[in-house]
């Protein structure tokens, strides 16, 4: 079991520097999307990935090898590099339809629906407090769509569909996360991150239109820049957080990343109108929003009597 150092006060530093990140980052995805697409866009990322990460375990020596391994970790590397890379495709996908506040509102589900996965692979109990999370969340998200619940039910158009692909790429998370959490017995989390970078730089090549970078601006390629380092700068001070606090307690901090991502919009909609159109989601969606991220707290944290140290799976985000 792993022990924390008790740096309680730079583990939750280190996690609100990683709500800022992943806050910020649809919103960058968002803005690049009127000039690359996302399959493109998608690339770039998982190439400057790869090649960071690539330098880096290179450098100690530690670059994953296959040649012992099982059938069952094969698999389960198959399982990770397919889920992530499609969380990621089927994420930016759905963030080309929707907007940024509404895509970390869904996505929350991630985290969701990874404890139900635990229940059924797992065998692992929800605690009284995360059946009323759940139920609470299930709540907001009602709240948070109440102006657009008639459309999410009653036809597929462009707003329909930019839900359900964020809801798609929930659950593909959920199966990547499930998958990782087994393989970090035989893979670091950094191993694994390259595996899934490093194919899917492959896969996704064939769609990707690599001279769609010339047409950027200078603001647009630094934003491009700023996307691709995104994730690894979230999850090393996610990863490094770990060591200092208990999962549950970070977990829960992370939990209010959409209203971050809602803080940035209405900044951005005030100082610089016209970049992007912050959603009107009104008095009712903006409870509901509440409601979203304290029914995601509750899940996290689980029962009082429930240990919060145990290794848990990383959560990387889009």
């Amino acid at each position: 079991m792993h022990e924390t150092t008790g740096r309680w006060k730079l583990g939750l530093l280190l996690a609100l520097i990683t709500t800022v990140m992943w806050g910020m980052l649809p919103i960058a995805l968002k803005i690049l999307l009127f000039s690359m697409d996302p399959y493109t866009l998608t690339w770039y990322r998982f190439l400057a990935a790869a090649a960071f990460l690539g330098i880096w375990l290179l450098a100690k020596g530690d670059l994953p090898r296959f040649g012992d391994k099982s059938a069952i970790v094969i698999g389960l590397l198959v399982i990770a590099v397919v889920g992530l890379a499609s969380n990621f495709v089927l994420y930016i996908v759905g963030l080309d339809y929707i907007s940024p506040s509404t895509a970390q509102i869904v996505i929350q589900l991630a985290p969701m629906f990874l404890l139900v996965g635990g229940l059924v692979f797992f065998k692992e109990r929800f605690s009284r407090r995360q059946w009323v999370g759940f139920v609470i969340l299930s709540v907001g998200l009602l709240l948070f769509f109440n102006r657009r619940l008639v459309e999410l039910f009653t036809m597929i158009g462009s707003y329909t569909t930019g839900v359900i692909f964020i809801f798609l790429a929930a659950i593909t998370w959920a199966a990547y996360a499930l998958a990782q959490k087994q393989l970090l017995r035989d893979y670091s989390s950094a191993q694994v991150m390259f595996i899934i970078f490093f194919i899917a730089i492959i896969a996704f090549f064939v769609p990707t239109e690599l001279g769609q970078i010339k047409s950027l601006n200078a603001r647009d390629i630094a934003i491009l820049v700023f996307a691709s380092i995104n994730t690894l700068i979230a999850y090393g001070c996610f990863a490094e957080a770990l060591n200092h606090w208990e999962a549950s307690r970070l977990s829960a901090v992370l939990a209010i990343t959409p209203l971050q991502t809602m803080i940035f919009m209405w900044l951005i909609g005030a100082y610089m109108p016209g970049l992007l159109n912050p959603e009107n989601i009104g008095g009712i969606g903006l409870i509901g929003a509440l409601l979203v991220v304290a029914g995601s707290i509750m899940t996290s944290l689980g029962s009082p009597e429930e240990a919060v140290d145990e290794d848990p799976c990383p959560l990387i985000r889009e």
